[in-house]
């Protein structure tokens, strides 16, 4: 049975993650800047916490279904796998926008797997540091991977982690050269894992408010 999102994370928690991930996409704004040379503007993203049904719906609304993604592992206090996701044709597009959209479509190809690589990679490692840094924690990052397929492919990795029912789910827009392009940003997490981000939010928002604020779950 799939949790309630008010037994994972409260209202108070959710908000100081949603913090905690624009302090992240600001950072990894900056560095795609110094990648491309170009001013890069990264929306604030929509952070939400989904059933694995939910989120695999929501990705299969851009058309074909086909998908790309950065993937990577994260470990340490909190485990899981943290994923950038785009329909494939905005892949390219991405591509053509750091490259400066200057090259054949041959060598854009060519190229795709590289700057996939190197953009999920600054992105997600922007996000997920500053989170483990402002929870005044640690992790370690795998090399990123990139994977294609449809949304359910992307849910039943291995080897472990595994992920619970339930996922983080962040909705990103960004413009690189006056290309726009959106993706999402997912993370899955084991069910202890969720609990060690909700108990670790929970200090944070104390440290943040000098333990005075009232500190309760979302109501159900």
């Amino acid at each position: 049975m799939t949790p309630a999102i008010s037994d994972v994370l409260g209202e108070l928690e959710l908000d100081a993650l949603s913090e905690l991930v624009n302090i992240g996409v600001s950072r990894a704004a900056f560095s795609l800047r110094e990648m491309v040379g170009e001013q890069v503007h990264l929306s604030v993203p929509s952070v939400d916490l989904l059933s694995r049904a939910s989120a695999i719906e929501i990705l299969g609304r851009g058309g074909d279904g086909q998908l790309v993604a950065v993937h990577q592992v994260f470990e340490g206090d909190i485990t899981g796998r943290a994923l950038l996701i785009f329909p494939e044709t905005k892949s390219l597009e991405l591509v053509r926008a750091v490259t400066g959209g200057e090259l054949s479509l041959e060598d854009i190809i060519e190229l795709e797997q590289e700057a996939l690589a190197e953009t999920g990679n600054i992105l997600l490692n922007a996000c997920l540091a500053t989170i483990a840094n402002m929870l005044q924690r640690s992790l370690r990052m795998s090399l990123p991977e990139i994977l294609r397929g449809r949304g359910p492919e992307f849910f039943s990795l291995a080897p472990p982690p595994e992920a619970s029912e339930m996922v983080m789910f962040l909705h990103i827009n960004f413009t690189v050269r006056q290309r726009d392009i959106s993706g999402y940003i997912v993370m899955l997490m084991d069910m202890p894992s969720l609990a060690a981000l909700k108990g670790l939010l929970g200090e944070f928002v104390e440290r943040e408010t000098g333990g005075s604020a009232p500190y309760s779950d979302a109501p159900t």
